[in-house]
């Protein structure tokens, strides 16, 4: 296999597949509607087809085009996407969906492919674009690539949990990376064990999976160690050589602020954990803690993830009626 069509790549996951399959020799092909800026423009090796991924047309002429070996979708959003793709790409090497741990339905630790259940999708669901029908709809996207290695095609699904590092989007992590940056006391509320997976990590298994995957398999994708928050806050703390007083706070002590422990970045109230031992198997490996939470740090902008949690007055509040206690 040397050539490989992404579908996305110019944000976040993508991005980073796209530096994972040139590092390995491939010839890379983007696929996107060309509304952002493209950071490959000039970047030898790197192709662009643009079209619109929910027109089959547009797939199908990219198809023709490019006649990839692989094909790794990052913006498969709803079933009747990967049901789309893996017919139209069916004679290829390789399709790999981008899926997601929400996918699980049950929360059990740790969860394992084809051992904990997957959420049902609802026709409304399928088509709703709403995060609560999010866990929903990758799961029913998982169950087309079944039926589609069921036809013969090798297609295959990758799960991460929530994504970290440069270039995302969503800035969850980055709110943190800031508040450490900024702050030398910070209120982090009680949380359970989540798992992250550093986007690096995503990347590369998408590679390995491309290349040695099992049709109609799904593979779990995540860091090896499991922080809770506060210990993620202590970690970036140590990174950028500082000392920060990590403050936690369940929900009384929060009220202070007319904050909700949800309210934070990454909070999450019941255990999240994926098994990677499948992925493992085919040679993949986690990068340690100490270079990812370098690499986010380094590629962290100023000021980026400052609005996506609780602003400093609230938490001033909360930090003063702790003061009292």
């Amino acid at each position: 296999m040397d050539s490989v069509l992404i579908v996305g790549g110019t944000r976040f996951i993508g991005r980073h597949a796209v530096e994972e399959f040139l590092d390995h020799g491939y010839e890379v092909t983007l696929f996107t509607r060309g509304n952002r800026e493209n950071p490959f423009a000039d970047r030898e090796g790197v192709e662009h087809v643009e079209g619109d991924r929910t027109n089959d047309s547009a797939l199908e002429l990219a198809r023709e085009r490019v006649d990839p070996d692989v094909v790794v979708d990052c913006v498969a959003y709803y079933p009747k996407d990967v049901r789309a793709a893996t017919e139209i790409f069916a004679d290829c090497d390789a399709y790999v969906y981008v899926s997601s741990g929400a996918a699980y339905g049950a929360s059990v630790v740790p969860k394992r492919e084809g051992e904990t259940p997957l959420h049902d999708c609802s026709a409304e669901q399928a088509t709703d674009d709403s995060w609560d029908s999010y866990g929903p709809r990758k799961a029913e996207g998982d169950r087309a690539v079944f039926a589609a290695a069921e036809r013969g095609v090798r297609a295959m699904s990758v799960r991460p949990p929530v994504v970290y590092g440069p270039h995302d989007y969503t800035e969850r992590f980055d709110y943190w990376v800031d508040r450490v940056l900024t702050h030398d006391r910070l209120v982090v509320p009680y949380t359970d064990l989540r798992h992250l997976v550093y986007v690096g990590d995503v990347a590369s298994a998408l590679r390995v999976v491309a290349e040695d995957g099992e049709a109609g398999a799904a593979y779990n994708v995540g860091d090896h160690t499991l922080p809770v928050l506060g210990e993620w806050v202590e970690l970036l703390a140590a990174e950028v050589g500082t000392e920060v007083d990590v403050v936690r706070a369940g929900e009384r002590e929060l009220s202070a602020g007319d904050l909700e422990p949800a309210d934070f970045p990454l909070y999450l109230d019941y255990p999240h954990v994926l098994d990677t031992h499948e992925l493992e198997s085919l040679g993949w490996t986690a990068t340690p803690l100490s270079e990812t939470v370098a690499a986010t740090v380094e590629g962290h902008e100023d000021g980026a993830g400052r609005e996506q949690g609780p602003d400093r007055e609230a938490e001033e509040r909360v930090l003063g009626v702790l003061e009292t206690f």
